[in-house]
């Protein structure tokens, strides 16, 4: 790789480090695991070893933590670095680190604990009562969270006299238990729910309402005496000494062969399925602390101790059931249903099975015992089956040849591993076509919810998408029997329904459910037909020819538009007042060759689609994240803390506001 290639990847890298630091410590919204994190960071101080001549200051290798949330405290500058712990990734690693330690001092005693996984916060006591409880923030400044700290119930309020000055430091979490209670409390309000259990920990600390602390339930572990007068000879001692003023202290073994180290990593490790809170590795630190100064691990690092990071979480479950849905194409999609486990903070006993060629591939089976684990700490998915727990009489499922819903006949979609059912009148493909028809990315018709649609299926008002627009006939009985709501609710939604026949064709095209057709496509699409009639009768070799429509999408058009019961649904809608002719755009080149990112709220447009036509009517475009290729990021709010600013900032990219963008426009 040649030095420009080796430092544009080196920034780039460098880039997506600092990006997804800021979500997991700013946000408390991380967007990979913890695992494919540390992978990069791997990858990070590989190429450091190997090129010192790169590392900058701001290299996320020096960065400790995260920012601090003014709004969210007053800041307070720590009396003792509040560092990170040094993370390894194999028992090698651990061994040799050891090994240096015992070199320099034989009578090395080491404590593993239980590294848990949630947020920092020191807690400081000045005559004997707790007079600061801080965040680590970016590791020197952190937030003043006393108030909420003395809701936590493992928070001492008071100590013992033995104690002139004592400074603690250990992790907030929630336990599975007050998590799953938090999470209900959110669906019943209509609220969005917490990923895992260390997002919510993490986010509720830093609440300005100590009320909501107390209500959502934190608990908190200390794990390392700071500073304390007098001072401590072991880190030992002094949990037991913290044991005795009542505080909650992480567990902890003292261990000193090499033996007893790895038999203790081996134990919490397989502890982590039975535990009430959530740990994501075991640390090993220097018991004698006047010892510890003697393994510094850089400015990033705290000394004395490392961090032996378990790989990702995998639980063995059951497999009960295997359910069979039916997509808007008529796709078969397999769940399988199994007992459940808890993975990364959360209860899952659902996973998608893909397809027959996935199953057939594993070996899944009613009754077989599987390896279950969270792509990206989010999403359950089936690694594996155990193959040595198979029942006798069990068998590899089969997607019947039959469908689940309508009874219709299933077959295989040639060049593919996809089960589809051919029936046309599937009600299944019914339901969920017209749900995509009235989406916010196609015909966007407001009120008009999954429930109305499944009703109105089912009371036969709705035999395919045109008949939406027939509902306005039945108005009367559709109040008299409550089926869209009463007179109002049924109003408004006939309403939307009239008023998205002015919706511009690519809505339409969106919302006619083409596989592999989607809103963005669709614009694209749209661009070079002047009108939905124009696109029907348009030849393959003419579809290929649109930016990134390929020849799969291309023949999944011309299939569409040739086939007679489409066609008839096509005139029906436009005998009914659909828009099929896009209402002829002036557009200019002011903005051609830039590519925007729209965040924060609005004031000189009315929506965000709005704006994006305003963009692209001037030859610019629009995407959702912010990259190198961005031109500028749009945002009236110039110095948000907001994750698209911050990643601009980053990327030197501009932030500018409304205001600026028309004026770079002529009118």
């Amino acid at each position: 790789m040649g030095e420009t290639n080796l430092i544009q990847e080196y920034k780039n890298l460098c880039d997506t480090i600092r990006y997804h630091m800021d979500c997991y410590y700013n946000q408390d919204a991380p967007q990979i695991s913890d695992y494919e994190y540390d992978q990069l960071m791997l990858q990070l101080k590989a190429v450091e070893k190997e090129h010192p001549e790169l590392i900058s200051e701001d290299s996320p290798t020096r960065i400790i933590g995260g920012s601090v949330k003014r709004t969210a405290g007053v800041t307070v500058e720590h009396d003792v670095p509040m560092l990170s712990i040094q993370d390894v990734f194999t028992k090698e690693e651990v061994l040799e680190w050891v090994h240096d330690v015992r070199a320099m001092h034989p009578d090395v005693r080491f404590c593993v604990e239980h590294k848990i996984d949630g947020l920092s916060m020191s807690i400081r006591y000045e005559n004997g009562k707790l007079s600061l409880a801080e965040t680590r923030g970016d590791g020197l400044i952190g937030e003043d969270v006393t108030s909420n700290a003395l809701v936590i119930p493992d928070v001492v309020r008071s100590i013992s006299s033995d104690f002139n000055s004592l400074e603690v430091r250990g992790e907030v979490y929630m336990s599975h238990e007050d998590f799953d209670k938090t999470n209900r409390i959110q669906e019943a309000h209509g609220k969005k729910t917490f990923a895992n259990p260390r997002n919510c920990a993490a986010g509720t600390l830093r609440q300005l309402d100590s009320g909501m602390v107390r209500e959502r339930g934190l608990s908190m572990f200390i794990f390392n005496i700071q500073r304390s007068d007098p001072q401590i000879a072991s880190h030992s001692e002094g949990l037991e000494k913290l044991k005795a003023m009542k505080m909650a202290v992480v567990p902890s073994t003292v261990c000193t062969t090499d033996d007893e180290i790895l038999a203790r990593i081996d134990a919490i490790g397989e502890s982590r399925g039975t535990l009430p809170y959530d740990i994501d590795g075991a640390v090993i630190k220097i018991d004698q602390i006047a010892y510890r100064d003697d393994f510094p691990a850089g400015s990033k690092y705290s000394s004395g101790h490392i961090a032996y990071k378990y790989p990702p979480e995998e639980k063995e479950a059951v497999i009960k059931d295997i359910e069979l849905s039916v997509g808007m194409t008529g796709r078969v999609n397999p769940t399988a249903v199994f007992s459940e486990v808890r993975l990364c903070g959360t209860t899952v006993s659902r996973a998608t099975l893909h397809n027959q060629d996935f199953i057939d591939n594993l070996g899944i089976g009613i009754g077989r015992t599987v390896l279950v684990y969270k792509s990206g700490e989010i999403i359950p998915k089936i690694r594996s089956v155990v193959a040595d727990k198979n029942p006798a009489d069990s068998v590899t499922f089969k997607i019947p040849d039959i469908c689940p819903v309508c009874g219709g006949k299933v077959v295989r979609e040639p060049d593919t591993a996809d089960m589809v059912c051919i029936n046309d009148d599937c009600p299944a493909k019914l339901e969920r076509r017209i749900i995509n028809f009235v989406g916010r990315d196609a015909m966007d018709i407001k009120g008009f919810g999954e429930e109305y649609i499944r009703t109105l299926i089912d009371n036969g008002y709705l035999h395919d998408i045109a008949d939406i627009y027939l509902l306005k006939d039945h108005r009367t009985e559709l109040i008299e029997k409550g089926l869209i709501g009463k007179q109002k609710g049924t109003d408004n939604v006939l309403n939307a329904i009239e008023g998205s026949k002015s919706n511009e064709p690519a809505r339409l095209l969106t919302g006619l459910s083409i596989p592999n057709v989607g809103k963005t496509s669709s614009k694209t699409i749209m661009k070079a037909f002047d009108s939905i009639d124009d696109l029907m009768h348009a030849r393959i070799d003419q579809l290929v020819e649109v930016q990134d429509v390929g020849e799969t999408t291309a023949l999944c058009i011309h299939d569409f538009f040739h086939k007679e019961s489409n066609i008839k649904l096509l005139e029906r809608l436009k005998e009914y007042g659909l828009t099929f002719a896009a209402e002829k755009t002036e557009t200019t080149s002011e903005l051609a060759g830039q590519t925007y990112v729209i965040t924060g709220s609005l004031e000189k447009f009315a929506n965000r689609d709005a704006m994006v036509a305003f963009i692209e009517n001037h030859g610019g475009s629009v995407s959702g994240s912010v990259s190198k290729k961005t031109y500028a990021l749009i945002n009236n709010d110039i110095t948000s803390n907001s994750g698209k600013n911050k990643k601009a900032k980053e990327l030197g990219i501009p932030i500018i506001t409304e205001e600026e963008l028309l004026s770079r426009v002529s009118e």
